[in-house]
């Protein structure tokens, strides 16, 4: 937004301006906090969830918007986001999911939006007007941000665009594995400014934890900004069991041993066998999705200390031989009929979708955040 000089001459733009830069006062004294992420499935919504419930527990009433929904549950049409619904369920709210989620940020919203068939300044009106409803008489409001914290500048509405109109301070969700993703921290902040309230690393291995909390954190201290929690990887949160994943992905189990192991990645299986084995030995937690006639594969698979499953595509059944080896070695076999890359692009889905979508995941994480952040700063 721009600042006029207060003996400027008017003109015409300047009631748009005005209803832009008074959004914030559609809530009167409530106070806004927008959470934002630098990836998608970061844990967003259950931290956003959490903050509002430990909020109404200290006596506030607590609201809730989504202004992009990103997590659709259909491409077209009136798709709706799971978030504001889980949102609405959990925080015991009235609220008609229009006003919960102004925006569909669906693949034909994106094309027609591309094709100047969007208004960004309608978009921005129809946000703060959602806004002004879900605030009234709320002494906070939760936003929650779209995937990730870049989503929406097609139509001017990133997150650090929806913080501006909604004046919001903003918690930022990181996800931290080596020194070098500090670089999109820093990105990040730069781009929300003094709006950046704070940030929250989530899902830190213990292998990252001390390097993070020893020279990562006080980094970014001296450069202004805050870090207000670091929360550590539970294998709930970071993935799903074996025989989750096999009841999402309509799987025929053909080894049963070990699904309640838990699944956090994927790993495709279409090289050779001596590059796959050295690909697998570093992956953890992984499931191996290759063609169900790839027994080279599916060897090398086995060997590897952190697969937890081999995702059979095409409908092809292993020799005996190779479900002998996994059942002794206690690494379940699934098979599917789709092809690898239908079944990968799925896979991805039910990870994201395991993450933070029930009552139980947002009761851990807010568990995690009492115990490893700051509430009352980032609250305050």
């Amino acid at each position: 937004m721009t600042d006029t000089d207060s003996d400027a001459e008017p003109t015409d733009t300047e009631p748009e301006t005005a209803s832009d830069t008074t959004a914030a006062g559609a809530g009167g004294d409530t106070e806004t906090l927008l959470v934002s992420s630098l990836a998608e499935s970061s844990g967003k919504t259950a931290v956003a969830l959490s903050l509002a419930r430990l909020a109404r527990a200290e006596g506030d009433s607590v609201g809730y918007m989504k202004p992009k929904g990103t997590r659709l549950q259909s491409n077209v049409g009136k798709t709706l986001d799971e978030d504001p619904l889980l949102a609405r369920e959990l925080l015991d709210l009235e609220a008609e999911m229009h006003d919960l989620e102004p925006v569909v940020y669906s693949p034909t919203f994106i094309e027609q939006a591309i094709r100047g068939r969007e208004e960004p300044a309608e978009l921005r009106e129809r946000v703060r007007e959602a806004f002004e409803t879900l605030a009234a008489d709320r002494d906070r409001m939760f936003v929650e941000g779209g995937g990730r914290y870049d989503v929406g500048g097609i139509v001017e509405l990133a997150d650090a665009d929806i913080a501006d109109l909604l004046d919001a301070r903003v918690l930022l969700i990181a996800p931290y594995e080596v020194p070098a993703d500090v670089d999109d921290v820093i990105a990040a902040a730069e781009r929300f400014g003094d709006r950046l309230g704070g940030v929250v690393f989530n899902n830190v291995s213990d292998a990252a934890f001390d390097g993070l909390e020893t020279d990562v954190i006080p980094f970014l201290e001296d450069r202004g900004i805050p870090v207000h929690g670091v929360l550590p990887s539970e294998r709930e949160l970071s993935g799903v069991t074996v025989a989750e994943l096999a009841d999402e992905l309509g799987a025929t189990t053909l080894v049963d041993e070990g699904q309640d192991a838990y699944v956090e990645r994927f790993a495709v299986g279409a090289m050779g066998a001596d590059s796959a084995l050295r690909r697998f030995r570093r992956t953890k937690n992984a499931a191996v999705i290759t063609g169900g006639d790839r027994a080279e594969i599916h060897t090398a698979a086995l060997e590897a200390p952190g697969v937890r499953c081999l995702i059979l595509t095409g409908g092809h059944r292993p020799s005996g031989a190779i479900l002998g080896q996994a059942s002794e070695k206690g690494v379940p076999i699934l098979a599917v009929r789709t092809d690898t890359l239908a079944t990968v692009e799925r896979a991805e889905d039910v990870i994201r979708s395991g993450r933070t979508r029930d009552e139980a995941t947002v009761d851990r994480m807010q568990r995690l955040l009492s115990d490893h952040a700051a509430v009352d700063a980032i609250l305050e």
